[in-house]
């Protein structure tokens, strides 16, 4: 019987490396032998000019080369400091599963084991491992060598070994890429290169957000009811006991992923780099760190009670902040590409490869992914909040995620807007772009603690309370972490009517923008105020801040535009103001004439507030009277405490975004990265009236809209209504019709109007008119919904205008 501690595995046989490397070939894990000799010539052959450079040689980039090669890229040139498969890949577990909570990244896992699938046919490589279906296991070893053969056979160069010692970046967006070997003229670079990947960035002057942990897997011998077994195991997954465990031959192999308090950073390499011989070695085994997994483990499959482990693997990985890695190009830089920060490599290899590979060849993503875009990240990202966030983010590999999931790790960052020690005491705070922003409010006496779950909770009621205060009364939200982009410049106006599909607003005023990727799909949404002659204020999420900055860098360089971009994020805070009280409550703290013949809807004016200069435009994400008001961060204190002074008499207070959120669906507003994205097109989004086909520039994606329209659409976006109990739609659920799965939900809330749950989805063309019956699944459960005339509530602009004319108010 194993007794608990060092002791528990009995016959336990250490066959860990010492951290700095043994000379000769590598030792195995799990049976895997060294690696084969490479051609002779993937050791003598050099070139002096690449199309692309690939950084790394692990299974990521080797992926990459073989795709890139493999769809007809010439001088498609790979470089590894020591050989193949050298840091994270050799020793990986090989798991490999279509799940995944991200309904995108599923994509990637299917690319990859369908890929795995006729790699050896195609390669004629020996892979060493199991396909199941839905679920199994590869080597890592032998999957990196077929792809290797691959990208070889379609004339890929995989050089090794060939340390990158500098990388110099040239006036025409070229690289110069050096080695002990000579150099190289490169179009563009990728960064692939695992837990070396912070070394190549820095330099370049980049801090890539990446943390080496150490994770440890045990194997162990043959187990005789496993070798009796006909057929092989599927994966087991526990969530409670934070392990993975599958079948290893006759035996089995389990790996846990411990709680941020037991997990260990790597963090000399944090501080003084990874030692330059580091290559196919591990770290010393440390049992006594995730005892507490083993024990579940064995719980759960008692058999391991009487194993013997042979061999208990503890090497390092390389993980981001949010455990997902960086995948795409990097902002500020032209023509730097990263595939890094990969904690699960195996399972993500084949379709970032070939993920990557369509984007590099074709000039737009395949499909969307942003929450893999490396620009998510910023200067906010410090080594303090990576560490942070990186433990916690190991720590929770195998929990239950909930919708709304707040995780508290690392915060708040220096990226904090002027209201944050005001209101903190006030509310329950979201985190978005490394800020922090009031998602909803409480009043004395309510549960103010953070109760995550798959249906309403604590939240409940106090949103209500603050879609009320909006609708009736007049209330402030902090929109700070909005992205926020200045354009001036003697072509800023040719810029911008080539990037948006929309017309160029008049000096003053305001519109929402779309720009389009060159095949028509949505790759952002912006609010385009232009301030002065030629002078432009771009607004955008959080979320997208340096994606959407990065795309219009691009193109302003591709276009040999002459305009001056700058990011001014950080700089200015934004208050929003709204509700029927709005008018009444900012006219007390200014000259300007707020009325609504004066300051139209979508009108932006310089002005001031309470002597506080300000850049107020007329609109509102609530869809009810509002402003935004812009102004200098360190204002948004003195500007706050203002309008909050100034609103006494009409009962003004807060509200946050998940009020928002239930205000924008009712007006029937579309999100970006929800309704739509580089999934979608505009015409099927809904988006048609932003969308001008006949102005004359041709602007991005045009072309490809017009074939769209003329081809017409298979599906379209609709709103719905349903009666649900205590749960709400939050998006990416499952529509029915005929038990059928028909289409997916992309976003929803509970209307407080109508009192039931609302929600956007996109269904085929023929079951999206109004009165259609369909049903929305939710936890297992189908509910009946029913398409709706949208909006379900008028805008205020709208009822104005229809009230004008003699109309009545729809509510």
């Amino acid at each position: 019987m194993l007794r608990p501690g060092a002791q528990l595995l009995r016959g336990l046989l250490l066959r860990s490396c010492p951290l700095q490397g043994s000379p000769g070939r590598p030792r195995s894990v799990c049976g895997r032998e060294g690696e084969e000799k490479p051609p002779l010539s993937a050791e003598t052959q050099w070139k002096d000019r690449a199309e692309t450079v690939i950084i790394g040689g692990g299974c990521v980039g080797v992926s990459l080369a073989y795709h890139l090669a493999k769809a007809g890229m010439k001088d498609v040139v790979l470089l590894e400091k020591s050989e193949l498969t050298a840091g994270s890949t050799w020793h990986a577990a090989g798991l490999t599963t279509y799940f995944h909570p991200g309904i995108n990244l599923k994509k990637i896992h299917y690319d990859s084991i369908k890929l795995y699938e006729k790699l050896e046919e195609e390669t004629g490589q020996v892979l060493a491992g199991l396909y199941n279906p839905g679920d199994g296991h590869i080597d890592p070893y032998s999957l990196t060598m077929a792809l290797a053969a691959g990208a070889r056979k379609c004339g890929a160069l995989l050089k090794y070994p060939a340390p990158v010692t500098s990388l110099k970046a040239r006036s025409d967006g070229t690289w110069d890429v050096e080695t002990p070997q000579g150099s190289m003229r490169a179009n563009r670079i990728v960064n692939a290169a695992g837990f070396w990947a912070r070394e190549v960035g820095k330099m370049i002057g980049l801090e890539h957000p990446l943390i080496p942990v150490q994770h440890q897997y045990v194997v162990t011998s043959t187990i005789s009811e496993v070798k009796a077994l006909k057929r092989e195991l599927p994966v087991l997954r526990d969530l409670e006991g934070s392990y993975y465990l599958r079948q290893e031959r006759d035996g089995l192999l389990f790996g846990p992923y411990e709680s941020q308090e037991k997990m260990k950073v790597q963090d000399s390499w944090v501080t003084n780099g990874v030692p330059p011989g580091f290559g196919k070695e591990l770290f010393e085994s440390d049992l006594d760190r995730i005892m507490e997994h083993i024990k579940a483990a064995m719980e759960m499959v008692p058999v391991l009670k009487k194993a013997d482990i042979i061999n208990v693997v503890n090497g390092p990985i390389t993980y981001s902040p949010d455990i997902l890695p960086m995948v795409g190009p990097h902002q500020g830089v032209r023509n730097y590409w990263v595939a890094i920060g990969f904690g699960y490599g195996i399972i993500h290899a084949g379709g970032v490869g070939k993920y990557l590979s369509d984007w590099i060849l074709h000039g737009e993503p395949p499909f969307d992914l942003i929450e893999l875009d490396p620009n998510r990240y910023g200067k906010w990202t410090t080594t303090q909040y990576t560490e942070a966030k990186a433990r916690e983010s190991y720590g929770f590999n195998n929990i239950v995620g909930y919708p709304k999931e707040e995780r508290f790790a690392g915060r708040p960052t220096q990226r904090v807007s002027g209201l944050y020690q005001r209101l903190e005491s006030k509310c329950s705070m979201g985190f978005h772009a490394g800020w922090e922003q009031p998602h909803w409010f409480y009043k004395p006496g309510q549960d103010t603690q953070y109760r995550p779950s798959f249906r309403r909770t604590n939240w409940f009621e106090p949103v209500g309370s603050e879609y009320k205060q909006v609708m009736q009364r007049v209330a402030v939200t902090d929109l700070s972490p909005f992205g926020k982009f200045n354009i001036k410049g003697q072509d800023s106006i040719r810029l911008l009517d080539h990037l948006f599909a929309n017309v160029i607003p008049k000096v003053g005023f305001t519109n929402i923008s779309h720009m389009l990727t060159p095949k028509g799909r949505v790759y952002a949404e912006l609010t385009v105020s232009h301030q002065s002659p030629g002078e432009f204020l771009l607004i955008t999420g959080s979320g997208s801040e340096l994606h959407d900055l990065r795309w219009i860098e691009e193109e302003a360089v591709k276009g040999g535009y002459d305009v001056e971009i700058k990011n001014i994020t950080d700089e200015l805070g934004v208050l929003g103001v709204a509700g029927p009280q709005a008018r009444k409550v900012l006219q007390k703290l200014t000259s300007e004439d707020l009325s609504d013949d004066v300051f139209k809807f979508l009108q932006t004016k310089s002005l001031k507030v309470s002597n506080i200069p300000v850049t107020a435009i007329r609109i509102s994400y609530t869809g009810e009277l509002g402003w935004e008001l812009y102004h200098r961060r360190e204002d948004s204190v003195a500007l706050y405490d203002a309008i909050m002074n100034a609103g006494q008499e009409e009962g003004i207070d807060n509200f946050g975004t998940y009020a928002m959120n239930a205000l924008r669906l009712e007006k029937a507003f579309r999100a970006w990265g929800l309704e739509m994205n580089c999934d979608t097109n505009p015409l099927e989004a809904g988006l048609e009236y932003f969308v001008k086909l006949n102005k004359p520039a041709d602007f991005i994606g045009k072309q490809a809209l017009k074939q769209i329209k003329a081809k017409g659409l298979k599906r379209r976006l609709v709103c719905l209504t349903l009666a649900t109990d205590d749960v709400d739609p939050e998006g990416n659920e499952s529509i029915w019709y005929n038990g059928k799965v028909v289409g997916n939900t992309t976003s929803g809330s509970y209307s407080y109007s109508i009192q039931k749950s609302l929600a956007f989805a996109y269904v085929p063309v023929q079951l999206s008119e109004v009165g259609q019956q369909v049903e929305v699944e939710l936890l297992g459960k189908n509910y009946p919904a029913v398409i709706i005339q949208e909006p379900l509530v008028l805008t205020e602009p709208t009822r104005n205008r229809l009230q004008k004319k003699g109309g009545k108010d729809k509510t």
